[in-house]
């Protein structure tokens, strides 16, 4: 009779994965995490870089630095209880394992690169250890499929910021109802308050209601916000389909149903956070810059634009440019800069126009990779291409954002260009789930190609 499977598992990390989240070693729980030699060798590589990703190296160097700064190096071998930080729930151990000492014999593959000599060190703890259950971690999909083939019977990605598991069931931040709304609704109670219409209605009417959520039914009749909901009823501000359509912004007018409902989230000053999510030509960069102009020139709402993206290698380039920080961001912001021009294509004189938009709206263009420390106040900040930021990321830019700041985050999840991101893991389906209940946010899915026929075309059969 064989020994009984251990409940702890054993989880062995890849480098990335501490790069995406530096503090991953405590999420998991009571199980044991083991650190190959390899990974902190690549840490170490990269810490002094002029990368981003630098940054979340030395964070992740400190914090196994803190665990193990009194450990005996027997200790680390065996392992150090993670429960010793503070900061954590977690109670498993975490150990260093040194893979350079592993012997020929013990080796699937040749020890010249780093994936391969962290497969060798999960090949050979799977063998050791058993019958404990052995999971290598890493968000690298090719080094998964290494691993696999090489006889890893465990091999995941690293999902613990993963709040859904298709993308299908990403919020999109409104609900479409089958026929009339008021067909459906037997008791209600309306009340008005100055200019606005409020309907108390039944829990039980709509599917998990949440926040700023619009509804809308396909009679193209009633259109309406969640207020508030709780287990017996919901709170909706009636918003009128016709006076929804009829929002405009820089002489912008939403071309259908979804375009109104981003504009108008867009143009509420008590809506803080703003997530637009849609395909390439649904017009989500479009009504985002009308908006900021609308409300910085002639609300004035706020003081000044800034708009920024992540630039994957930035910090390689950014430097051999010419120019201030603004023409060196250019390369990257041509889609703003687009979307300017369309705005004003229709003035005598263009360029004139642009250049007094810009300094009027006081468009700023900065790097992501520039944001981090700052403390912006009463700006408008646009964030494009958020779809190839972590969450770790865009917490860094969230949390910049200070008294009188609204922040629009845009994105295509299907337009992903990280080695380590899908639509899933992406920090922009993180924000959606994580901010759905928060009465400062709104997130609408644009959900049509108003770009052109040929966009459109392209968007559906390729």
């Amino acid at each position: 009779m064989g020994q009984a499977q251990s409940a702890t598992k054993v989880y062995i990390l890849d480098t990335n994965v501490l790069l995406h989240d530096p503090l991953a070693i405590y999420q998991f729980q009571e199980h044991d995490v083991v650190i190959p030699m390899t990974v902190l060798e690549e840490l170490d590589r990269i810490k002094d870089r002029h990368k981003d990703v630098s940054r979340d190296a030395r964070v992740a160097i400190r914090a196994l630095e803190n665990l193990f700064a009194n450990a005996s190096p027997e200790l680390i071998q065996s392992g150090v209880p993670l429960g010793n930080a503070t900061e954590t729930n977690a109670s498993g151990k975490i150990s260093i394992f040194a893979d350079h000492t592993l012997d020929q014999q013990a080796k699937s593959f040749t020890a010249d690169e780093p994936d391969n000599r962290i497969i060798n060190t999960a090949l050979y703890l799977q063998q050791m250890r058993q019958p404990q259950i052995v999971v290598l971690v890493t968000k690298d999909i090719n080094m998964r499929l290494k691993a696999k083939g090489a006889g890893m019977a465990m091999v995941e990605d690293y999902r613990s910021d993963q709040l859904i598991d298709d993308i299908q069931f990403l919020a999109k931040g409104f609900n479409c109802l089958e026929g009339s709304f008021w067909g459906r609704v037997k008791d209600c109670e309306s009340r008005s308050e100055g200019r606005e219409t409020y309907h108390v209605i039944e829990a039980g009417l709509l599917d998990n209601p949440y926040i700023n959520q619009y509804i809308i039914d396909d009679t193209q009749s009633f259109a309406a916000r969640v207020i508030a909901a709780d287990d017996k009823q919901i709170t909706l501000q009636d918003l009128g389909y016709e006076r929804l359509m009829g929002r405009s912004a820089w002489g912008i007018h939403p071309k259908n149903i979804h375009q109104a409902m981003a504009l108008d989230a867009l143009l509420d000053p008590n809506i803080d956070l703003v997530i637009l999510t849609g395909p390439a030509g649904s017009g989500k960069t479009l009504l985002a810059m009308a908006c900021a102009l609308e409300l910085v020139i002639e609300r004035s709402v706020y003081d000044k634009v800034i708009v920024t993206r992540n630039t994957p290698e930035i910090a390689e380039s950014i430097g051999f440019l010419p120019g201030s920080e603004e023409e060196k961001m250019m390369p990257w912001l041509a889609a703003v800069t687009d979307t300017l021009e369309v705005l004003h294509k229709h003035d005598e004189s263009m360029d004139g126009s642009l250049h007094y938009i810009m300094d009027k709206a006081n468009i700023q263009f900065k790097s992501v990779n520039f944001m981090r420390g700052r403390s912006i106040q009463n700006s408008l900040v646009f964030l494009d291409e958020c779809q190839n930021l972590t969450a770790s990321q865009l917490k860094t830019i969230i949390t910049r954002c200070g008294e009188g700041t609204k922040l629009v985050c845009c994105g295509n999840l299907s337009q992903i260009d990280s080695n380590y991101l899908t639509a899933v893991t992406s920090g922009l389906t993180y924000i959606v789930e994580r901010f759905k209940n928060f009465e400062g946010s709104a997130n609408v899915y644009l959900n049509g190609v108003v770009r052109s026929r040929l966009a459109s075309f392209a968007e559906q059969e390729l």
